[in-house]
């Protein structure tokens, strides 16, 4: 996966990332090895997430989205406030298909 989007790749997966509820949060421990596995299997099945970055968190959530993203081999399509946009195609018969 290219480490960057274009910003008509990140447009488009905003809006389609606008009506996601997060399914990962990031609390007092930060990124730990488990948190990494979950979001990891999240990624597998939806492609495209969102992640709760808590006030607790020890990084910044500009730091704690990128080191997420680092972790799982995924890229960081936006971050807004306190959740940031993860995107991760699949291997084979990816669901979502950015424009060029």
């Amino acid at each position: 996966m290219a480490d960057e989007l274009t910003g008509k790749q990140r447009r488009y997966l905003r809006s389609l990332g606008h009506h996601l509820t997060p399914v990962v949060q990031v609390g007092h421990e930060g990124i730990s090895d488990a948190l990494a596995r979950q979001t990891d299997q999240q990624l597998a099945v939806h492609e495209l997430i969102k992640v709760r970055i808590g006030e607790s968190a020890p990084d910044d959530r500009h730091q704690s989205a990128a080191a997420l993203a680092e972790k799982t081999g995924a890229v960081v399509a936006q971050v807004l406030g306190r959740t940031a946009l993860l995107y991760r195609p699949r291997k084979d018969n990816p669901g979502i298909v950015l424009p060029k």
